[in-house]
């Protein structure tokens, strides 16, 4: 596909004109944030608050999505998918440290967001994928040697960072030594720079659509990437991190809101994780149907797959040196409950993965098991 031509500047700041939402934002919460925040009785103005801050980080992310893509496009695959996947999930570990740092942080946030985040990918955004892709084209083609390479990254990092700390300690407590935790980083990190080696440099072949996909038309194939303005990759970069500035430090304030409006209104605590992860995948979960109705089911695995890996690559590690160097307390181990839903997805992403085809049958059973989970997310 040929890429969009770049328009004029004048052009391109009419295309940027909503980051003025989140500098307008951020520069506002900065100078008076602290006393908008400091009661929050009110639960209009709470409402308000919340609403103001998540639909000024949800346009912060589609903007750090756009040009992420942009560069993708640019750089082609596989390397353009994971700038897009590192993208959104780097969004996701700063908003979850600046969470932690923030007061008297829930030391199961980044537990429950991770969580979510795979239920949300594997489940909720595949499921998706998969219903209209192969509603559209009835059966669909992936290439079955990445999308096994991303599962079985998936399931002993899964493994190691969300079911074995329930049991590291013989009280069961989902909390890990520091032993343990410096354990955990070295072989998260280890095994993640294995895989990118494999991803970019030993195998890219894998992660490439395969051979004999008949994909959409170009205007399919144009919608997928929505339309995007490429320009040169520095334009994208800088543009790219001024765009992902707002979230990081309005992320802190949101923190503040979601942490009063769950104790007020007696919510779970996993929800705070949910919400999290709703605000960062939206994006990027956009991007992945697009490709799918566009019949490139394998950018769909790349970025949804990419996404639920990387999330426990770089997650994990990230809130164990917070913890370490601030000492804050951090839970990992998932429940029994959690860790069934756990065990159960990554079987069935491994079984609909199995023959390299999909239908519309695989995208309702994993659409079933995220309803399951949001289901026991409010009767935790």
């Amino acid at each position: 596909m040929k890429a969009p031509m770049a328009s004029s500047p004048a052009g391109a700041l009419q295309t940027e004109r909503l980051l003025s939402v989140g500098v307008a934002s951020t520069a506002l919460f900065f100078l008076f944030g602290n006393a908008w925040l400091a009661d929050l009785s009110n639960p209009f103005w709470t409402s308000f608050l919340f609403l103001w801050l998540f639909g000024a980080i949800l346009i912060c992310a589609f903007g750090v999505v756009r040009h992420a893509d942009c560069l993708a496009i640019k750089l082609g695959e596989p390397f353009g998918t994971l700038v897009l996947t590192l993208a959104v999930v780097g969004m996701e570990v700063m908003m979850i440290s600046a969470m932690m740092l923030t007061g008297d942080s829930d030391p199961t946030m980044a537990r429950d967001t991770m969580f979510a985040v795979l239920m949300i990918v594997l489940n909720g955004l595949f499921g998706i994928a998969l219903v209209a892709g192969g509603w559209r084209h009835r059966e669909q083609s992936y290439n079955l040697q990445g999308a096994n390479t991303f599962l079985t990254m998936l399931v002993p990092l899964a493994a190691f960072g969300l079911v074995l700390p329930y049991y590291a300690q013989t009280t069961t407590s989902p909390s890990l030594s520091v032993l343990r935790a410096v354990t955990l980083i070295v072989i998260t990190i280890g095994l993640y720079c294995v895989f990118l080696a494999v991803q970019t440099r030993r195998h890219p072949d894998y992660f490439r659509e395969a051979a004999g996909v008949h994909f959409s038309d170009e205007a399919a194939e144009a919608s997928e990437h929505a339309g995007f303005e490429v320009r040169s990759i520095p334009f994208h970069s800088v543009l790219l991190l001024a765009w992902l500035l707002p979230v990081i430090l309005l992320a802190k304030k949101l923190a503040v809101v979601l942490d009063d409006g769950a104790e007020r209104l007696g919510a779970p605590p996993a929800l705070s994780g949910l919400v999290v992860a709703l605000l960062i995948l939206t994006p990027e979960g956009m991007a992945g149907m697009r490709a799918a109705l566009g019949n490139r089911l394998q950018r769909s695995v790349n970025l949804l797959f990419g996404a639920a890996l990387t999330t426990i690559a770089l997650t994990v590690p990230a809130v164990i040196c917070i913890s370490l160097a601030t000492g804050k307390s951090i839970q990992l181990g998932l429940s029994p409950t959690g860790q069934i839903l756990l065990v159960v997805t990554l079987a069935v992403s491994t079984l609909t993965c199995v023959t390299g085809r999909t239908n519309v049958l695989n995208g309702f059973i994993h659409l079933v098991l995220f309803v399951a989970y949001f289901v026991l997310v409010f009767e935790a």
